[in-house]
């Protein structure tokens, strides 16, 4: 077991290391690193997180990361807001954008389909999305879920709910993800093709 100059060093790294990818070794040196920078630096640091927990909200439209009650994107008029695109989290909205190939809204559905885990249909975004749906202003629904077995299943779920309430076309994001991949991790060019080249869900 290791042993630690202070009880200070200690107990930073150890919340330090509880961030993902983080382990001690990682955890000290950015203790030290911490220690050794100027004051300020700690103390805009510590401001920064404290906000980010705070003061974060989350868009009562899309539930996308927003700093107002509605995000940005939803509420620009350059977007097409009959095109939806459903993902997983705020992580692929960040991919999608980056990509500069789509002008349409989003729905961040909080996860996706996993009985292993414990995640079912009630535990996501869907309801909200179904309202969406039923205004009538969204002509097309994308489904841009990674290609795993869990965003599989979440895609079928949604497409059968969809059909049943709403003529709305329904599209997926093509294949050029590879299957079992997540979609944060695709490249920028692979993804904005996948999502210009979108094909019907039925056709998949």
């Amino acid at each position: 077991m290791i042993q630690y100059p202070s009880k200070l060093i200690e107990e930073a790294i150890g919340e330090i290391a509880k961030l993902p990818g983080i382990g001690k070794k990682t955890a000290l040196r950015l203790a030290l690193h911490l220690l050794k920078s100027e004051e300020s630096s700690s103390i805009d640091l510590a401001k920064a997180i404290i906000n980010l927990r705070t003061l974060t909200k989350y868009c009562q439209v899309c539930h996308n990361i927003s700093d107002e009650d509605t995000c940005g994107i939803c509420l620009s008029h350059r977007r097409d807001k009959s095109i939806l695109c459903v993902v997983e989290d705020t992580r692929d909205v960040l991919a999608i954008e980056n990509t500069s190939q789509f002008f349409g809204v989003y729905h961040v559905l909080g996860g996706v389909i996993s009985p292993i885990e414990g995640v079912g249909p009630s535990d996501l975004k869907i309801d909200t999305l179904i309202k969406r749906l039923q205004t009538g202003e969204i002509k097309e629904v994308i489904m841009a879920l990674s290609p795993t077995m869990e965003g599989d299943t979440t895609s079928f779920y949604l497409t059968k709910k969809i059909k049943e309430l709403s003529e709305v076309r329904i599209t997926s994001i093509a294949r050029g993800i590879p299957i079992g991949g997540e979609l944060e991790y695709a490249d920028e060019v692979t993804l904005g093709r996948s999502i210009v080249s979108r094909t019907l869900y039925d056709q998949n």
